[in-house]
C-alpha cells in the first residue's frame, strides 16, 4: 500500500496523467487509501483556480475551449475540470459538452476531467476542492473548472476559484434584473459572449449601469468564443496582479469549511434517519429539534 501511494505521489509530482487520473479516481470512489493521499499532498496554491460559470447555453465549454488554445500557443499546462450533470440513471456524467473541446483533447499539455453533480447544489460536484488539490500538485500552469450551469443557485465557484468568471449571452439582457441576485454577485470577470449577436449592446450597457450602481469596477468583456474573438483580452484581465492576492485566506476557510461539513456529514444515513424518525414521531413528545441536537 505504500508502494502504491509513493508512486502515485511521484507521478504526480512529475506531472504524469496517468497518476492524476488514478488519484481522482481514488478520491471520487473514497478508496481506503484516499484519505491518506490527501494529507500527503502538497499542493502548489500560486497555480491559479478559474472558475467559468453561467447559465445554460452561454457557451462555457466553448469558451474554455478557446482560452485553452490561446494558453498552449504561450507553452501553457493546463488542466480542466469539467463539471456535468448527472445521468439520472446511473449518477455518472453527461459527456456531450466535452465534444466541443475535442480540438484540445490529445494535446500532451491539457488535461481534461469530466465529473458529475450526482445532485450537488451550487454547481460543483462534492470532491471538487479535493481534485482541484490534485490536480494543484500535478505541475500545472493553471486549471480551468467549468461549472454544470444551474442559474442562481451556481454559486459554490466563488468559493474555491481565484478568479471566477461569469458568462452571459446578448439574450440574458431582458433577464438580468432576475439573475442579479445569484450568480451575478460572485463575478470577478463577465464575459458577454456571442456578442455578434444582436443586443449584445444592450446588454454590456445593462451591466454597466448595474455596476455602476453599486460602485464597482468589475470588467466586462465581449467574446465570440467559437471565433476565438475576444479571448487574448480575457485572459490577460484575470492574469493581471490585482487578482493574484484576492482573499488567499478567506478561500482557505471556505474550503475547511466545506471538508469539515462534508466530514461530519459522511456517516449520515437518510434511510437510517428516516426509520429512526418513523419510530419516534408517534410519540407525542417529539421534538424534531431535541432529536437532531440528540442525533449528532
Amino acid at each position: 500500500m505504500q508502494q502504491e501511494l509513493d508512486d502515485l505521489l511521484n507521478g504526480l509530482r512529475e506531472g504524469i496523467f496517468k497518476s492524476l487520473a488514478r488519484a481522482i479516481s481514488m478520491v471520487e470512489n473514497e478508496h481506503p487509501l484516499s484519505e491518506e493521499l490527501l494529507s500527503l499532498l502538497s499542493p502548489d496554491f500560486s497555480i491559479p483556480i478559474i472558475g467559468i460559470t453561467g447559465p445554460p447555453g452561454a457557451g462555457k465549454s466553448t469558451l474554455v475551449n478557446a482560452i485553452t488554445k490561446e494558453l498552449l500557443l504561450s507553452e501553457k499546462k493546463v488542466g480542466i475540470l469539467a463539471i456535468d450533470p448527472s445521468s439520472p440513471f446511473n449518477y455518472g456524467a453527461l459527456l456531450g459538452d466535452r465534444i466541443r473541446m475535442s480540438a484540445s483533447f490529445n494535446d500532451p499539455r491539457v488535461y481534461i476531467r469530466s465529473m458529475a453533480s450526482r445532485g450537488s447544489l451550487g454547481g460543483l460536484a462534492e470532491k471538487t476542492i479535493e481534485i482541484t488539490d490534485l490536480m494543484r500538485s500535478a505541475g500545472f500552469d493553471i486549471i480551468l473548472v467549468e461549472t454544470v450551469g444551474v442559474g442562481q443557485s451556481e454559486v459554490d465557484i466563488v468559493g474555491l476559484a481565484d478568479v471566477t468568471v461569469v458568462v452571459l449571452v446578448p439574450e440574458s439582457g431582458d433577464e438580468i434584473q432576475h439573475v442579479k441576485s445569484g450568480i451575478m454577485e460572485i463575478a470577478d470577470v463577465f464575459v458577454l459572449n456571442k456578442s455578434d449577436r444582436n443586443g449584445a449592446d444592450y446588454m454590456a450597457n445593462q451591466l454597466k449601469k448595474m455596476q455602476r450602481q453599486k460602485g464597482n469596477q468589475i470588467p466586462i468583456l465581449k467574446t465570440i468564443a467559437d471565433h476565438d474573438i475576444g479571448i487574448t483580452t480575457l485572459i490577460n484581465t484575470f492574469s493581471q496582479e490585482r487578482f493574484k492576492t484576492k482573499k488567499q485566506l478567506d478561500l482557505l476557510t471556505e474550503k475547511a469549511w466545506r471538508l469539515i461539513q462534508q466530514k461530519k456529514m459522511k456517516d449520515v444515513n437518510r434511510d437510517q434517519l428516516r426509520s429512526k424518525l418513523e419510530k419516534l414521531t408517534s410519540l407525542k413528545a417529539f421534538n424534531l429539534y431535541r432529536f437532531i441536537k440528540d442525533y449528532f
